[in-house]
């Protein structure tokens, strides 16, 4: 077993059921991910079965299975964004990063996850990078936003 997850396992000394959706979060902030090793771990640590760990973390939008980018966009498609415009911004976002929902580029780079509402309806549309919230997205702002997120990556390359 990986220390990272031991440390976090460690946190919940009683082993209850409750406490897998916590688990799953420390988990997916450490790793940045919920891996099949780290949910067969977890399965055995609280006697869950691996099929229940995936039928709770599925449920949610915020729990991942795989990697994501270095630049891991989330697209609010909830009823206010979707009515500002969030399919069209989707279509461009896909035919730029050359990506579907929920898929991570081959370098790494970036990563696109649809969700269903993050919350700002008022900002609406909305993408939200590594935690940082774009509001009242155009197509030409997001653009604008793609371009500078390549030209800073290879900037930290070249330099």
């Amino acid at each position: 077993m990986q220390p990272a997850l031991t440390t976090i396992l460690n946190r919940f000394p009683n082993r209850l059921r409750e406490d897998l959706i916590p688990l799953l979060q420390q988990i997916q902030d450490e790793f940045g991910y919920l891996s099949e090793e780290t949910i067969r771990e977890l399965g055995g640590y609280l006697d869950i079965s691996v099929n229940k760990i995936y039928g709770v973390a599925t449920f949610y939008d915020n729990f991942r299975f795989g990697p994501v980018g270095r630049y891991h966009i989330r697209l609010c498609h909830g009823t206010a964004c979707h009515v500002a415009g969030a399919s069209t911004i989707l279509q461009e976002l896909e035919r730029l990063l050359k990506l579907g929902n929920g898929e991570t580029d081959k370098d790494g780079l970036f990563s696109l996850e649809v969700v269903s509402c993050i919350g700002a309806c008022g900002l609406a549309p909305l993408i939200e990078i590594n935690e940082e919230y774009h509001t009242q997205i155009t197509l030409e702002k997001m653009k604008e936003i793609i371009r500078d997120l390549r030209n800073n990556d290879q900037a930290i390359y070249e330099g």
